[in-house]
């Protein structure tokens, strides 16, 4: 069955240890949402990546920025980022379209109707609507740290709840929920499925994402009440391969699984 999708990868997915964009991993992941496409299935892309894209751009160092210069890296990030989705998706046949988004898009009910004829009018299309936060003019957005929507975990959920998609997977740079913190915890073990988010898990979990991010486990768990409140699917699984994506689609049990 055809199914309207939402996938969100993270700047810790997206980019090297280094700052600098993971190419390689970028192209594999525009493919593998092109052939999902060429299968029937509706995709969003919900990505992050323009702070870390800006600062590399800029050769300058991030660990001195302040509000205005992330700001002002976002504002240089986002078009080489969307310059590269705009390429690469041309290349698989398909135009992507660029949708910036903040907490206020989503709270008033005129702009959540206004966004949802906008998105179902370029799915309609057969056009992919590739969605951020809108980091360079929304302060609120950078200023603790995190961002309104952690790293775009909130957002992709968010989106995923207004557009009534059948799935939302986010694609990090953990293998999906553990028991505990993985990177300092070598006892924790991975959990398969999830139907309800207890403080037990939120507490195991951990809340830090890597040092290019801004989100972590506590920001994706957030995602996942949406998910289970809004009667959706959603799965965290590892963004090192994006061919990970067939997996999910066909119900292998990879990753963490959110779902009622």
């Amino acid at each position: 069955m055809n199914k309207r999708i939402i996938v969100k990868v993270g700047t810790s997915t997206l980019t090297h240890e280094t700052g600098s964009l993971n190419l390689e991993r970028l192209d594999h992941l525009v493919r593998v949402l092109s052939e999902l496409m060429n299968r029937g299935h509706e995709v969003i892309l919900v990505t992050s990546a323009a702070i870390a894209v800006g600062v590399s751009a800029l050769c300058r160092d991030r660990a001195g920025f302040g509000l205005p210069e992330k700001q002002a890296a976002a504002a240089v990030g986002q078009i080489r980022l969307m310059h590269l989705y705009d390429k690469l998706f041309a290349e698989y046949g398909y135009k992507a379209a660029q949708i910036l988004l903040s907490r206020d898009n989503l709270a008033a009910p005129e702009r959540r109707a206004s966004l949802l004829d906008t998105i179902g009018t370029l799915l309609q299309w057969r056009v992919v609507p590739i969605i951020n936060e809108n980091d360079s003019v929304c302060p609120e957005e950078i200023q603790s740290g995190q961002g309104i929507f952690g790293d775009n975990d909130t957002l992709s959920a968010a989106v995923a709840g207004l557009v009534s998609a059948e799935l939302l997977v986010l694609l990090t740079d953990i293998d999906g929920l553990y028991t505990g913190n993985p990177r300092k915890d070598g006892d924790a073990v991975r959990i398969e499925r999830v139907s309800e988010i207890t403080e037990a898990i939120r507490n195991g979990s951990g809340d830090a994402g890597s040092a290019r991010g801004r989100g972590g486990m506590l920001s994706k768990l957030e995602a996942a009440e949406i998910a289970l409140e809004n009667g959706f699917d959603m799965v965290i699984a590892p963004g090192k391969d994006p061919e990970i994506l067939y997996d999910v689609m066909a119900g292998k049990p990879v990753g963490t699984l959110f779902r009622r």
